[in-house]
């Protein structure tokens, strides 16, 4: 099972994180392909989606 991870919340491991949806429910947003995946280190915030800047959530890249 993979885990997501919510804006606000701290990354539990450096890595490549990819967009998985808006956290009001909508699977869709007009995120570029740039911002739809984010570099984070442990410890960093998940930040909202770059574009509209609402809160998003993330799974870990395989």
């Amino acid at each position: 099972m993979t885990n997501r991870y919510k804006t606000g919340e701290k990354a539990p491991e450096n890595g490549t994180y990819k967009f998985d949806g808006l956290t009001d429910g909508r699977k869709k947003s007009n995120a570029t392909d740039e911002e739809a995946q984010i570099e984070l280190k442990n410890g960093q915030t998940f930040p909202p989606l770059r574009s509209s800047q609402e809160a998003a959530y993330w799974k870990k890249k395989n």
